[in-house]
């Protein structure tokens, strides 16, 4: 099992940045293909981006493309979201999840993933 804890949340204006991580332990610590989830209150959890076991293949959500980017730290066990050029439309609650079926990166689906992490709250003012 794989324990998944996001940092890195918190309130910014448009136009700002965060960098979200997700720090991963267990008790071998088995590198999956990883992605971030995000939830708007009332809406569904939706895909954000994601990335391979050796961080050399990424896919983001099109609504993200160009000002996220999602990376690995395998050395540190830890996953990155940097948030570059924020809007309203991005706040929500934000997931880390692991998929240890190694499923492509374009079939991840909310259903797919087996561990998450309890959530970082994302504000983005206007």
């Amino acid at each position: 099992q794989v324990q998944l804890v996001e940092s890195g949340g918190g309130l910014v204006q448009a136009g700002g940045s965060l960098r979200l991580s997700c720090a991963t332990s267990g008790r071998t610590n088995p590198r999956y293909p990883m992605a971030w989830f995000r939830q708007a209150p009332e809406k569904e959890r939706e895909f954000v981006a994601g990335i391979s076991s050796s961080g050399g293949s990424t896919r983001y959500a099109d609504s993200v493309k160009g000002r996220f980017t999602i990376s690995r730290d395998n050395a540190k066990n830890t996953v990155y979201l940097q948030m570059n050029s924020l809007k309203p439309e991005d706040t929500a609650v934000y997931y880390c999840a692991a998929d240890p079926d190694f499923r492509p990166l374009h079939t991840m689906v909310v259903e797919s993933m087996d561990y998450w992490g309890k959530g970082t709250l994302v504000t983005v003012s206007s």
